[in-house]
């Protein structure tokens, strides 16, 4: 821990000269870290323990009070139906909804929706009016004239129903309070049946409204259907056919097999023109591959033998040979036959080619012919399919909007058992409402939260001085040991609490009842607080002047000034005690208060002169402040100097007790002459920015504040101050057995 000496410098602003002053007192400075950690769990336990019995108070009224308004509220009985919607039972009995149900994934949208049906006008309605169920607001439209009229278009509210749905299931739990629980029961079971009847309703109607407009759309599509059927029959009557589709197949069959023949006629063409141009030009292979060309190479067979054995006659006989002649005319007989064939071959295959051109020509016209009629035949199927189409198109939609008609009739009559009453109400045979041990134990936890939350908001806002903690976190100032509360009255003398009579003084028991007193604990922390102060620094460095001072008045710092002076006389050593509030003087210890400080400073006496000496204390000497003056107050500094120059070299320890130090000027001086200052504060009155203040001007003028003494503590006030409990100096007034 770190120590500092602090000297006070020459203030000539304040007509301050250098003086011999003794060694001044250091306390250690606060830990830095310790002054930065907010309120522990201890602090919080201890404010709840200070408040206790206000808490308590609190928590018992409150539970009282719910009790007893528990019991004078009407009693409800509550009724509930179970409403089972079975999503997998279809909603009609033909077309698609017979075997449609509803999506796993709109389940949840689809019972949000049913919860909202079940509390709808139109189903709540129904079941206000026939059990009169009116709200008080609409009791109060009722009487008046000028909105009673409106009653019967105003919104219906059911006050006391309640739609709940239990997680995963399809189930709709239909729950109503009344007084009376054979009211309650009978209005659920109607709701329930008035939901199942809206249901079927709803969907009656929109069936119905659906109906109604597809018979109006059946009339025009009727007269469509027939306008596109009599077309139709108009072309078929022009067309003279029955189907032009099949007239058009028929077209394209014949159409392609004149293609077939138009191709081989060409292609035979093509091959009896190459034989004849061959057979004209006289090509034997060409004679030889006609139709007759077997009967040419037999002949040409024959000449050739003929020709051959004409040869060998040749060179046997002469030409006047009858056997050369007959060889001679059999050969030319043979080759009149061969020429002869040839121009018959020749004309043969001239035939068949004329023929081939004939038939190609032929085909290519009824080719043409054909494609032609095929074209006019395939524009007007095109037409016919349209009108056919059309024709048709409207008779599906005519059938089709016919078979609706009748499956929407059907439907809208048909009541689904999707949505059913699967457990009817029955009354209750005991209250719903109001629950009294219930709403006693939640009006306990919320009182008790309430209350806890008020005691520590009040805490919080708080901002006297309570504990040490809260000024060694926010000022960083030294702290001194607290002083209790004490009893303080007319006559009584600090610090006499031992019998007077010597022979008792040391007596074990007259000893234990002393610390029995009521002032034993305030002596007691007055014997630490001198202690602390002359001990921390050594006896040897104690301060030999010490300024008692406060924030405001009536803070405890004259009592504390003076108890310590007394205390500090009882050790036989010299004291003084120097009044520094002459603006309200006090007499103290019963000295007269005829002369004092102020007759020093207005130069009609010397101080030792005004001093005056205690019967009971015969270590003490005491300058009172005698007359008041404000004027007086003026010159204090300047005369303090001199005494306090001349006291701390007869006194061991001179205490002087000032004004409060905000709003007066003096205190300032006197801190800046005396060795050390001690500020007191009142525990639960003195504000901390009030404390702040006095120890930023202390600081300010370079003062050596030792340290704050919090006055006035009680034990319940902080976990700290636990042995100021009576309890504490109970061991000491027990007798020993």
């Amino acid at each position: 821990m770190r120590k500092e000496e602090i000297a006070i410098p020459d203030e000539s602003a304040n007509g301050l000269e250098h003086r011999p002053i003794s060694p001044r007192l250091v306390l250690p400075a606060p830990d830095r870290d310790g002054a930065l950690n907010g309120p522990s769990l201890s602090q919080y336990l201890w404010v709840v323990k200070r408040h206790r019995w206000k808490l308590f108070a609190f928590v018992v009224f409150s539970v009282i009070a719910t009790i007893i308004v528990s019991k004078r509220l009407t009693p409800l009985y509550e009724s509930t139906a179970v409403i089972d919607i079975d999503r997998q039972t279809p909603a009609a009995v033909l077309g698609n909804e017979s075997t449609s149900a509803v999506n796993s994934t709109d389940v949840e949208s689809y019972l949000t929706t049913q919860e909202q049906i079940v509390q709808s006008d139109a189903v709540l309605r129904p079941v206000v009016e026939k059990y009169h169920l009116m709200t008080p607001a609409m009791r109060k439209l009722a009487k008046n004239p000028l909105l009673s009229s409106r009653i019967k278009d105003a919104p219906i509210e059911l006050k006391g129903l309640k739609i709940t749905r239990p997680l995963h299931t399809f189930l709709l739990l239909i729950s109503y309070r009344s007084p009376d629980p054979q009211l309650s029961a009978d209005v659920v079971n109607e709701i329930a049946k008035s939901y199942i009847r809206h249901t079927y309703d709803i969907r009656y109607q929109a069936a119905s409204q659906m109906t109604g407009y597809m018979e109006k759309q059946l009339e025009e599509l009727k007269a469509k259907m027939e306008r596109s059927a009599g077309a139709l029959a108009n072309l078929e009557r022009d067309l003279d056919v029955i189907n032009p589709e099949e007239k058009t197949n028929v077209f394209s069959a014949r159409l392609l097999h004149l293609d077939n023949d138009l191709t081989a006629a060409e292609v035979d063409r093509a091959g009896k023109e190459a034989a004849y141009n061959a057979v004209k030009d006289g090509s034997l292979p060409a004679a030889e591959a006609s139709e007759q060309g077997e009967q040419l190479r037999s002949l040409e067979g024959k000449l050739n033998e003929s020709t051959e054995r004409f040869a060998e006659i040749q060179t046997q006989f002469g030409s006047t040979h009858p056997i050369y002649k007959k060889a001679a005319s059999q050969v030319n007989e043979l080759q009149s036959e061969v020429d002869v064939l040839r121009q018959r071959i020749v004309q043969r295959v001239g035939i068949d080619y004329q023929q081939a051109v004939n038939r190609e020509s032929l085909l290519r016209r009824d080719m043409t012919q054909a494609k032609t009629q095929f074209d006019q035949m395939n524009a007007r199927s095109f037409e016919y399919k349209a009108l056919k189409q059309e024709a048709d198109t409207d008779k599906a939609l005519y059938e089709e909007l016919i078979r609706k008609i009748r499956e929407a009739g059907i439907n809208a009559s048909f009541e689904s058992s999707s949505i059913r009453l699967a457990d009817v109400a029955r009354p209750a045979l005991y209250p719903s409402f109001p629950k009294t041990a219930l709403n006693a134990l939640l009006a306990l936890l919320g009182s008790t939260i309430i209350g806890l939350s008020i005691i520590f908001l009040m805490d919080a806002l708080d901002t006297t001085v309570l504990d040490s903690e809260h000024l060694q976190r926010e000022l960083r100032v030294p702290l001194l040991p607290s002083l209790p509360v004490g009893k303080f009255t007319v006559g009584t003398l600090p610090m006499q609490e031992l019998p007077p009579d010597p022979d008792t003084r040391f007596n074990g028991i007259a000893a234990k009842e002393a610390l029995a007193a009521p002032n034993a604990a305030f002596d007691e922390a007055i014997r630490t607080l001198r202690s602390s102060i002359l001990l921390s620094a050594g006896l040897e460095h104690h301060p030999r002047s010490i300024l008692v001072t406060s924030a405001s008045p009536a803070e405890g710092k004259s009592t504390v000034a003076l108890y310590l002076a007394a205390a500090h006389s009882q050790q036989q050593r010299r004291t003084l005690l120097i009044d520094g509030d002459m603006r309200r003087p006090v007499i103290k210890l019963g000295v007269s208060n005829d002369r004092g400080l102020s007759d020093v400073v207005n130069g009609t006496m010397h101080w030792r002169e005004a001093v005056q000496t205690p019967y009971a204390y015969p270590d003490l000497d005491v300058l009172s402040s005698g007359p008041s003056s404000r004027r007086v107050a003026d010159r204090i500094g300047t005369v303090l100097r001199s005494i306090l120059d001349e006291a701390e070299r007869e006194y061991d320890l001179v205490v002087i007790d000032s004004p409060p130090l905000l709003g007066f000027a003096e205190p300032l001086e006197i801190a800046a002459l005396a060795d050390s200052v001690i500020i007191v504060a009142r525990a639960g009155r003195t504000n901390r920015t009030a404390v702040a203040s006095v120890v930023e001007q202390l600081k300010r003028v370079r003062a050596n504040i030792i340290g704050i003494v919090l006055n006035g503590v009680r034990a319940d006030m902080s976990s700290q101050y636990y042995y100021y409990s009576p309890r504490y100096y109970s061991h000491y007034t027990t007798r020993d057995r």
